[in-house]
């Protein structure tokens, strides 16, 4: 059998040079269920089990009861970080970090925001939105194309549809990037920086919550502070003023972070594969398909974490109740046994049962949202651009659970 004591998911530098495809080929392989021992860099200093097929991702992300994610077994914490976080202030506390039926009811309220019907009311705002956006990179010739492209259409698209300022939208790009990238400090741990900026959001989240409170608006920060849950959703009632607050937070990071990475992910791909790109310009049916194949190349949100509520088994494995347990998206969206040629970036790739929205009851409330964005960047884009080369170095962000950018240069010739 492969000895496998040599990998660690849990160090940001594994992954400094893009997914580690052998290493999680090595584990979907060898060891589909692998208990990760605790290294030097794994937070908390506590080992977990890893699921890198999309057959067993997929089978526990079905599972909500059986896999938390909150918490479970006799833990304090919890959540969907590989480190424990606290019960009451992140876990159980955060939307993506509760369970049903309390996640189920506060998804229903925001679910009408982000509907296809919505979106078709708002698809032509976003794309003059677009247009100026590409304009202005396309004039400029050379750009950094995850600043100036990738991250400002869903930025605006976000600010627009929580009723953020427009003008505080950098503000909220500049909190995410200074919490998600671990540029100056390890997983499970703080620096100045995130701790300034984390201070910053918290004082701003109250503020524009406040006015959202006084001044209700149609936006989805005014549904929520005006929101009163029903009984079943244990308890019923207002959500509290925290509840409020790390939601604003979620949507901003959920929002904004994995779309422009996304979409910096599938230019670099097209980049090197110039015979795409013309045939995309020369056939825009082909889009929706490469937009699929974007999705899953980038595989932006790397892991999400689950706890065992109870005993189970699985490969001959048995995992137990407070253990956590990893579901390795991105392993997943590589799998050999469902993605023919998975390192091969294929825009005409059917099937394609990609995991990046994830899968059941905490599927990605902005799914829609985000692959409208894709495409209205993408079909700008091909219809201004005749090829796009590489400027200079890409410089990838330093984390094990989002796969993301800091910067692309690139020269868009029309």
């Amino acid at each position: 059998m492969d000895d496998l004591a040599d990998i660690d998911l849990t160090d940001p530098d594994t992954f400094a040079a893009g997914p580690p495809h052998d290493a999680f080929r090595r584990l979907r392989d060898h060891a589909p269920v692998h208990w990760h021992e605790p290294t030097p860099a794994t937070p908390d200093g506590e080992g977990f089990w890893c699921l890198t097929r999309h057959e067993d991702v997929a089978w526990a992300a079905r599972q909500p009861d059986l896999f938390s994610s909150a918490g479970g077994g006799d833990r304090e914490g919890g959540g969907t970080l590989i480190e424990d976080l606290p019960a009451g202030f992140a876990a159980g506390v955060l939307f993506n970090m509760q369970d049903d039926p309390r996640h189920h009811h506060i998804r229903r309220l925001v679910t009408p925001a982000v509907s296809p019907k919505r979106l078709r009311t708002i698809e032509a705002g976003l794309a003059a939105r677009c247009g100026e956006i590409l304009d202005a990179a396309v004039e400029r010739g050379t750009c950094d194309f995850l600043v100036d492209v990738a991250a400002e259409l869903p930025l605006q698209a976000i600010a627009s549809l929580l009723g953020v300022p427009q003008e505080d939208r950098h503000f909220l790009l500049d909190w995410v990037d200074a919490t998600l990238d671990y540029d100056d400090h390890e997983p499970g741990e703080t620096s100045e920086r995130s701790r300034a900026a984390g201070a910053a959001m918290a004082d701003y989240s109250v503020r524009l919550l406040e006015e959202k409170r006084r001044c209700p608006a149609d936006d989805i920060l005014s549904t929520i502070t005006g929101a009163v849950l029903p009984d079943e959703a244990e308890p019923g009632g207002p959500l509290t003023d925290l509840e409020q607050q790390m939601f604003l937070h979620l949507l901003v990071a959920a929002g904004s972070e994995t779309t422009r990475n996304t979409i910096t992910a599938g230019m670099l791909a097209l980049i090197d594969r110039p015979d795409d790109w013309a045939a995309l310009r020369a056939d825009r049916s082909l889009l929706p398909g490469a937009v699929e194949e974007m999705l899953r190349w980038a595989s932006s949100t790397v892991y999400n974490r689950r706890t065992a509520t109870r005993e189970v088994e699985r490969h001959g494995r048995t995992i137990r109740p407070g253990d956590k347990v990893v579901l390795w998206w991105q392993a997943a969206n590589f799998d050999e046994r469902v993605f023919p040629e998975p390192f091969v970036f294929d825009i005409r790739r059917h099937p394609n049962p990609h995991l990046s929205f994830g899968i059941g009851t905490h599927h990605c409330l902005g799914a829609n949202l985000a692959r409208l964005e894709i495409s209205l960047v993408f079909d700008g884009l091909l219809d201004r651009v005749e090829r796009i080369e590489r400027a200079g170095p890409v410089e990838r962000a330093r984390s094990n659970k989002h796969a993301g950018f800091r910067h692309a240069p690139v020269t868009l010739r029309g």
